[in-house]
């Protein structure tokens, strides 16, 4: 049964990716108290246990599927990044530059305590802090110092054993740390997920009107039925007369839905209003509360309520609608019976009234009936409309384009030293995303689609991950030792441990953006997706693109020196 199912999964190495993900996700959903492995560590670890069948995992699949995953984490946070950058970007990179010679550091410790020769302690420092690019650069390098062809073969054969025996527990240390004790190192995972929120109202990344469970109790517009039987209604009243009356009580409201003798309609500004007819008055809350006292009893008619109504984002492009008030803006035809329910300027909300003007970039969301507000929107910007489709030529060519831009070297002396294709969709991410919240015309990805991106895309990678290097891992254990295995750890934890307190001691970043800083300088991915679960939000993002950056060039010059030093 054993042997049948065995060969089973390495005939169709797909089954075992599904096996991995999908048992991995059921254990990360184990609690036992407050605590849970999370699905990034227990995919990694069913990975492993299932890759001791020896299953083959060939072709790009790894590498199609994390850099969607960095893709999608670009595109969410790009517009807060790029807000960040103002402000923290520059100690974002100074802490990469710290953390990252502390990775240095404590590697060549351990290398010189224990003796380890210079292929031994590349793949240390590889396998340790995650920095698979060091593989090759590292054995580069050893060809240029003067080897003798027989030391030479022996140092750049034992690089891949080492970095075997390291670099799992590099990886799942990794994530463990920041995905289940940092947060309670952090001041506990309700006190950061705390500080997480506020950070996110200040960014606007936080919108929970995003989370299709969420419903605001506060309207910000009102569509209400009123029979018609104030003393004002004595005589018959056209729709232009009784919006300027209720103008002139301090009420910007709109006739919007009229019923006369059993007959409804959408009115124009001539018609008449008579008394015991029903009127549908709509407009924002602050103007709604008092209207009842002009007009007469507030009815519950479903009839004359039910009709269809758009509400639409929109980004104010044209110059006939920036410099003028609420108020002004209200008395052209234009506007009328289209209400603008909300406004956010640079990610920030706009507090709306009457004197209220927009500027060029602001983001409206306008509510009314459709014919009202596609003649609105032509006259005020760009619609944004909502839609459950995924602009699939926007992600593909931004991909495209960000791995190009990976694939592009600088040279320190003769090494090569560029972001990888991984580290170029991270970037393409973030631009695009950024440009996107700029003009949305283009690149629409609904959340559903983008949470897919994020968890599968980041899954699928680690599951191939661990299928690939369980193998390996027991066998390098066979040859160098489990000793390799205990100073790998060391290496990892240290520099983790030391992040942590530098960056809420020191620095005093936001847990959050802390939490995204370790992952970003230790180059690890899979415990940025492991802090993101465990605090619910994707702000370490934030944190993790400029560390991550700054540290994959970093940890590679510190590779080299390693090389000259061990």
């Amino acid at each position: 049964m054993l042997e049948s199912f065995t060969e089973t999964m390495r005939e169709y190495p797909t089954l075992a990716l599904f096996l991995t993900i999908g048992l991995g996700f059921l254990i990360g959903k184990i609690r036992i108290g407050s605590f849970s492995l999370g699905s990034v560590t227990s995919v990694l670890l069913v990975g492993v246990l299932i890759g001791q069948l020896d299953i083959p995992m060939s072709g790009p699949i790894k590498m199609v599927f994390f850099m969607m995953f960095l893709f999608s984490i670009g595109y969410s946070v790009g517009p807060d990044f790029f807000r960040s950058l103002r402000g923290s970007g520059l100690k974002q990179a100074l802490f990469a530059l710290l953390m990252s010679s502390t990775c240095f550091g404590i590697t060549w410790l351990i290398a010189y305590l224990c003796g380890y020769t210079k292929g031994e302690t590349i793949g240390l420092f590889s396998g340790s802090q995650t920095c698979s690019s060091l593989l090759g650069v590292g054995t580069e390098a050893l060809g240029k110092i003067g080897l003798s062809k027989e030391v030479l073969a022996k140092e750049v054969n034992i690089i891949p054993v080492c970095y075997a025996v390291t670099y799992i527990f590099g990886t799942l240390g990794t994530v463990i740390i920041l995905g289940n004790i940092a947060p309670r190192l952090l001041g506990g995972i309700e006190k950061v997920k705390a500080a997480t929120i506020e950070l996110e109202k200040k960014l606007s990344s936080g919108d929970r009107s995003k989370d299709p469970a969420y419903v605001n109790a506060l309207e910000r517009v009102y569509y209400r039925a009123y029979k018609v039987t104030s003393d004002y209604f004595n005589i018959p009243r056209s729709v232009h007369d009784v919006e300027k009356y209720l103008r002139d009580k301090g009420f910007e409201v709109y006739v919007d839905r009229l019923r006369h003798e059993g007959e409804i309609k959408a009115p124009r500004h001539d018609d008449m209003i008579f008394a015991g007819d029903e009127i549908v008055v709509c407009g924002r809350s602050e103007f709604m509360v008092k209207v009842e006292r002009c007009i007469g009893e507030e009815v519950s008619d479903p009839e004359i309520l039910s009709y269809p109504l758009d509400r639409v984002e929109v980004i104010v492009k044209k110059g006939k609608f920036t410099g003028k008030t609420i108020s002004e803006l209200r008395r052209e035809d234009f506007m009328h019976g289209v209400v603008v329910r909300d406004a956010i300027r640079s990610g920030n909300p706009i507090e709306i009234d009457l004197n209220t003007t927009f500027q060029k970039g602001d983001k409206l969301t306008v509510v009314g009936r459709p014919v009202q507000v596609k003649k609105a929107t032509k006259e005020i910007g760009h619609v944004d409309r909502p839609s459950v489709q995924s602009d699939l030529m926007f992600v593909g060519l931004a991909i495209f384009i960000g791995g190009i831009f990976g694939t592009m070297s600088i040279y320190i002396g003769s090494i090569p030293v560029s972001f990888g294709t991984s580290g170029g969709a991270l970037v393409a991410g973030l631009v695009f995303g950024w440009l996107r919240s700029k003009r949305p015309t283009f690149g629409h990805i609904p959340q559903g689609a983008l949470w897919l991106m994020n968890n599968l895309g980041l899954n699928v990678f680690i599951a191939v991950v661990g299928i690939e290097a369980a193998p390996s891992f027991v066998a390098g254990i066979k040859a160098v030792g489990p000793m390799l295995f205990v100073a790998g750890a060391v290496g990892t934890m240290v520099p983790v441990f030391f992040g942590l307190w530098l960056g809420h001691k020191v620095f005093k970043f936001n847990p959050a953006i802390t939490l995204g800083c370790c992952a970003g300088t230790r180059t690890c991915t899979a415990a940025l997706g492991a802090a993101q679960n465990a605090i619910g939000s994707t702000v370490p993002a934030i944190g993790y693109a400029v560390t991550y950056a700054v540290s994959n060039i970093m940890l590679v010059i510190w590779g080299l020196v390693t090389v000259l030093v061990a």
